[in-house]
C-alpha cells in the first residue's frame, strides 16, 4: 500500500504545519515547525522489504546530571520515531542521520534522542523509564527492544560491615560484607594494607557470590587490615577496616635429660616453649618449664642423717605441740569472755523497753543520716496514734528495741503489715519459698514466662499487699514501686522484677530507631492494681524531645511488641504515662509486662549518650600490655555487666569513665592510640586508628562493643606507661584518656567496685520501702486532694517540687496527692529529705509539715 502524504496547511501565524498518513503504524500525525517534510520514499526495487535493526538502543545509567543518548540504526527505513513510556517522542528532538549501505544499496537511517536526569524524575518510583524506537517502510513497521534508562547511584554506608578478629594459625577466618545499596549493583573486591587481593593469584582466598572474603587457612602472613570496596559507575565506597591478627599459640619441645644428682639430692631437667614460639598475641605454653626429681639413696652424694638429725627432728615436733596446746587454751578463754560479755549485753537491754515519753525536735541543719537508719527508726510511727490536727511538738507511744525493728522491717522475703482491730498495726513475714530457684521456675513453666531469664542475680521479687512496696535491681537503676492502696485490699501478690538480655529480646526495630533502655520485665501481668505503679529505668538519649520521637513498646502475651505511649502525647485517660528525666525514665503503669523505651530521631542532631571505659589487666608478666575500652549506652545496667564480666577477666578500671554524645550522621566510631615513648613502648595496630561502624552502636543491641589496643614494652622492667587515647565520631564529638601510671604498681583507687555503690535491699514490703510514713501520708491526702480557692492544695505541692508539667495527669487521679508523693518516694528513694518535704509544707501553709519535724535521733 502506498505512503499517501498530506499537503501542506499555513497557519495563520505564517507557521507551517506537516501531517503525514501512514498506513499501518497506527502513527497518525506529527506536528512541528518545518517547511519541509522529512519522508524518503523508497526505489521501487526495495519497496517491498520491512526495515530491520541494525542498532538497537541499549540500557543506560544517569550519572549525576549528565544526560544520556539513545541511538537507533535500520534499513530499509523511510521515518524512524522514539517512543518513551508509550508516548511519542517530538521530532524536534531527534537527530536524523541518512546513508547508503555500499554493500546492498539500501538506505540506512540513523536517529539519536537525548535523555536528561529531570525526564526521567517525573515518573520516578512510578515504573521504569524505557524507550524504543519504530522503523517505517512501504512493507510496515518495526519495533526495537526497549531500552531502560535509570539514574545510577550508591549509597554511602555499608549495610554490613567487616569485623576485626583474632584467630589461630590455620583456622578458617570468614570476613562479612554486604555493600551499600547502588544503581547498577556494586561489584565488591577486597584489599589487604590497602593492596588488592586476587584470589587467581592466591588461591587461599575465596570471595563469595555474596561478597564475603574467606581466608581458608590463616597465614601468619595474613594479619593485616582488611577493607572491603564497593564500586559502580557511580562512586566507589570503602567499609570501615577490620584488623585480623593470625596469633600462634606456643607449643613445648621435649625434656631434656635429667641432670646429675645435685647436693641437695635433687636432679633436673628442662623444656622451652619453642615448638612453635608463641608470636602475635599467642598463648605461651601451660604448665612447667623445670621440673625437679628426688634422687635415690645410691645416686645421692650425701650420707644418711645421723644421730644428731634425728634430735633435731624431734625437737622440732615437740615444738609444735606446745604450739597447738597453747592455741587451744587461749581459744577457750576466748570464748568464755565472749559468752559473759554477750549475757551482759543482752540483760541491759531489758531497761531500754517499755513505755518511755519521748520529746520532737527539728532536725539540726546540716546534719545527714544514712537514708536505711532513718526507715528503721521512723518506723516507730507506726504503732502510735498521734493527734494529727494539733500543733503540738510532743507525744507518747509504744516504743520497740531497734533491733527488732530492723530485723523485722529489711527482711527481703516479702514483710507484710496488717490491720488490727484498734487501727494500729503489726509485723508478719510474707511466705516466699525458701530456693529463690523455685519462684523463678514455677512462672518459667507458663507459657508467657518461658522468655524469663534464670539469673537471680538481675531478678528480685516479693509478696506485697495493700501497703505496697518496692522492688529493686541493685546497681542497675531499675526499680518497681507499688504505691499503697495500689493492690486491693484483702489480696496478696508475689511480684517480680528483671532484666531481660537485649541479645535474647530482640526487638522490631525500623529506621533510624533505636533502643535507648533496658528490656525490662515485671509482673505477673494480669494481675489486679487499683493504682498506677512505678517502674523506674535509665535511657541513654539526651533528653531532647525536639530531636526524637521516643516511644514506650510493651510486649503482648502473644509475644508482639506494640507502641502504648509516645512520649509528648500522654493521653491521661490510657493506663500508662512517662516521664523523662535527664537520665532516668519512669513509667506510669496500670498493667504490669515486659517494657522498653525506643527512639526515633527526627534530625541528624538526635544524640545517644555513650560510656567510655578503660580496663586494663590488674597483673601483668608479659611483654604485651592490653587496653580494652568499651563504647556502651550510658545506663547502669550495661555498667554493671561490663564490670561484672571484667573482674572474671581479671581487668580493672585505670581510668575514670567518660561521656560521649553519639549523634545519627551515619558516622563511625573511631579510636586511636598516641604519645607513647617509642623508645619504650609500641603500639601492635598496624593502621592509624580502628574504627566501630556505625549502626552497631545505633541500634542498641550490642551490648559490650569494645575495642582492645594491644601495646608490647621493649622489657620487662618497663613499667610506667604514657599515653593518649582518642575516641570520637568521625564529623563529631570526641573524648581523650591521658594516662600516666605504673602497671605494675599502680595504686589509684579507680578499682571497679567504687561505681557499684547501691546496696540497698533487693525487696521491701510495706512501710519500710517508703520515707513518708503510712499515716502521716493518709493525713497529707486527704489534707491537699480536696481543691482550695486559694491554690493551697496539691496543685501547689506539684509546682514547688517542679512536677507541675503533669498537672492533667494527677488531675485524673482520685487522689492526685497521692501521685505526687509516690512519684517524689522514686526520685528520692537513695537521698530523700523528709525535712526537705516538711519545708514544701509549711509553704503550703499545711499543719502537716510539724509532723516531719523530728531530732536528729529519730531521722
Amino acid at each position: 500500500m502506498p505512503l499517501l502524504l498530506g499537503p501542506f496547511v499555513r497557519l495563520r501565524s505564517g507557521l507551517v504545519l506537516t501531517w503525514i498518513c501512514l498506513f499501518s503504524s497506527g502513527f497518525t500525525f506529527i506536528g512541528g515547525e518545518h517547511a519541509d517534510t522529512v519522508t524518503h520514499p523508497l526505489p521501487a526495487a526495495f519497496s517491498d522489504l520491512l526495515p530491520h535493526f541494525l542498532l538497537e538502543p541499549d540500557d543506560v545509567y544517569i550519572v549525576k546530571n549528565k544526560p544520556v543518548t539513545l541511538t537507533c540504526r535500520s534499513t530499509p527505513a523511510t521515518q524512524i520515531y522514539f517512543k518513551c513510556n508509550s508516548e511519542w517522542v517530538h521530532q524536534d528532538q531527534h537527530l536524523i542521520e541518512r546513508d547508503v549501505d555500499p554493500a546492498t544499496g539500501l538506505p540506512v537511517m540513523q536517529v539519536k534522542i537525548d535523555i536528561s536526569r529531570q525526564q526521567v524524575e517525573k515518573i520516578f518510583g512510578l515504573e521504569d523509564y524505557w524507550c524504543q524506537c519504530v522503523a517505517w517502510s512501504t512493507t510496515g513497521t518495526q519495533k526495537s527492544q526497549k531500552a531502560y534508562v535509570r539514574i545510577a547511584y550508591l549509597r554511602k554506608n555499608f549495610e554490613e560491615e567487616p569485623l576485626g578478629k583474632e584467630v589461630a594459625l590455620d583456622q578458617e577466618v570468614l570476613l562479612r560484607c554486604h555493600p551499600p545499596e547502588g544503581v547498577p549493583p556494586a561489584e565488591v573486591e577486597w584489599q589487604r594494607n590497602e593492596e588488592l587481593i586476587d584470589p587467581k593469584t592466591d588461591p587461599n582466598f575465596f570471595i563469595t557470590v555474596d561478597h564475603n572474603l574467606i581466608i581458608k587457612q590463616a597465614r601468619l602472613a595474613d594479619t593485616g587490615n582488611y577493607t572491603c570496596v564497593a564500586k559502580n559507575i557511580v562512586a566507589r565506597r570503602k567499609s570501615s577496616s577490620a584488623t585480623v591478627i593470625v596469633y600462634v599459640d606456643g607449643g613445648w619441645s621435649e625434656w631434656s635429660k635429667w641432670s646429675p644428682c645435685g647436693a641437695d639430692c635433687t636432679m633436673w631437667r628442662s623444656r622451652e616453649c619453642t615448638q612453635p614460639t608463641p608470636s602475635t598475641s599467642g598463648k605461651d605454653c601451660q604448665g612447667l618449664d623445670l621440673q625437679s626429681l628426688n634422687c635415690t639413696s645410691e645416686q645421692c652424694p650425701q650420707t644418711a642423717s645421723g644421730a644428731e638429725d634425728v634430735a633435731l627432728y624431734v625437737g622440732i615436733v615437740a615444738v609444735a605441740l606446745c604450739l597447738t596446746l597453747l592455741l587451744i587454751i587461749l581459744v577457750l578463754v576466748y570464748r568464755r569472755k565472749k559468752e559473759g560479755l554477750d549475757a551482759d549485753v543482752a540483760d541491759s537491754s531489758i531497761l531500754t523497753t517499755g513505755f518511755q515519753p519521748m520529746g520532737i525536735k527539728p532536725t539540726k541543719p546540716g546534719v545527714w543520716a544514712p537514708r536505711r537508719a532513718a526507715r528503721s527508726k521512723n518506723s516507730h510511727l507506726l504503732t502510735i496514734q498521734p493527734d494529727l490536727t494539733t500543733t503540738t511538738t510532743s507525744y507518747q507511744g509504744t516504743l520497740r528495741s531497734r533491733h527488732e525493728i530492723t530485723g523485722k522491717f529489711s527482711l527481703s522475703n516479702g514483710p507484710l503489715l496488717e490491720p488490727l482491730p484498734n487501727g494500729s498495726h503489726t509485723l508478719h513475714n510474707g511466705k516466699l519459698p525458701s530456693d529463690p530457684n523455685d519462684f523463678m521456675n514455677r512462672l518459667s513453666s507458663q507459657t508467657y514466662f518461658k522468655t524469663l531469664p534464670r539469673d537471680n542475680v538481675n531478678t528480685s521479687y516479693g509478696t506485697f499487699n495493700f501497703l505496697g512496696g518496692r522492688l529493686t535491681l541493685p546497681n542497675t537503676g531499675i526499680s518497681l514501686l507499688i504505691p499503697p492502696e495500689a493492690i486491693p485490699r484483702g489480696k496478696i501478690y508475689e511480684i517480680y522484677l528483671t532484666i531481660q538480655k537485649k541479645e535474647d529480646m530482640r526487638l522490631p526495630l525500623a529506621g533510624c530507631q533505636t533502643l535507648l533502655s533496658p528490656v525490662v520485665s515485671c509482673g505477673p501481668p494480669g494481675v489486679v492494681l487499683t493504682r498506677p505503679v512505678i517502674l523506674t529505668m535509665d535511657h541513654c538519649s539526651d533528653a531532647c524531645l525536639e530531636n526524637w520521637a521516643i516511644r514506650l513498646k510493651k510486649q503482648s502475651y502473644e509475644g508482639t511488641w506494640e507502641d502504648v505511649l509516645q512520649l509528648g502525647e500522654e493521653v491521661v485517660s490510657e493506663p500508662y504515662y512517662c516521664q523523662l528525666e535527664a537520665e532516668t525514665c519512669r513509667v506510669f503503669t496500670e498493667q504490669l509486662g515486659r517494657f522498653a523505651l525506643v527512639g526515633e530521631s527526627l534530625s541528624m542532631a538526635a544524640a545517644k549518650r555513650l560510656k567510655l571505659l578503660l580496663f586494663g589487666p590488674a597483673y601483668c608478666s608479659t611483654l604485651e600490655y592490653n587496653i580494652r575500652i568499651y563504647c556502651m549506652d550510658d545506663t547502669q545496667d550495661l555498667l554493671k555487666e561490663v564490670m561484672q564480666m571484667e573482674r572474671q577477666l581479671g581487668g580493672r578500671l585505670i581510668d575514670e569513665p567518660h561521656v560521649l554524645l553519639f549523634k545519627d550522621s551515619y558516622h563511625n566510631l573511631r579510636l586511636s592510640i598516641h604519645d607513647m615513648p617509642q623508645a619504650l613502648w609500641r603500639s601492635k595496630l598496624l593502621t592509624g586508628y580502628q574504627e566501630i561502624p556505625f549502626y552497631h552502636i545505633w541500634s542498641g543491641s550490642q551490648q559490650t562493643l569494645h575495642c582492645t589496643f594491644t601495646l608490647e614494652r621493649q622489657s620487662l622492667s618497663t613499667c610506667d606507661l604514657t599515653c593518649t587515647l582518642c575516641v570520637w565520631q568521625v564529623e563529631g564529638e570526641g573524648q581523650s584518656f591521658t594516662l600516666d601510671f605504673n602497671i605494675s604498681k599502680d595504686i589509684r583507687p579507680l578499682d571497679s567496685d567504687f561505681l557499684l555503690m547501691d546496696n540497698c535491699t533487693p525487696a521491701l514490703a510495706g512501710p519500710s520501702a517508703f520515707q513518708i510514713p503510712y499515716l502521716i501520708r493518709q493525713k497529707i491526702c486527704s489534707s491537699l486532694d480536696t481543691t482550695c480557692p486559694n491554690g493551697a492544695d496539691w496543685r501547689l505541692l506539684a509546682q514547688r517540687l517542679k512536677l507541675d508539667r503533669h498537672m492533667s495527669f494527677f488531675a485524673s487521679k482520685a487522689s492526685p496527692t497521692s501521685v505526687i508523693l509516690d512519684l517524689w518516694e522514686t526520685q528520692h528513694f537513695h537521698s530523700g529529705n523528709l525535712n526537705q518535704l516538711a519545708a514544701v509544707m509549711a509553704e503550703i501553709g499545711k499543719q502537716e509539715a510539724m509532723i516531719f519535724l523530728v531530732s536528729d535521733g529519730e531521722c
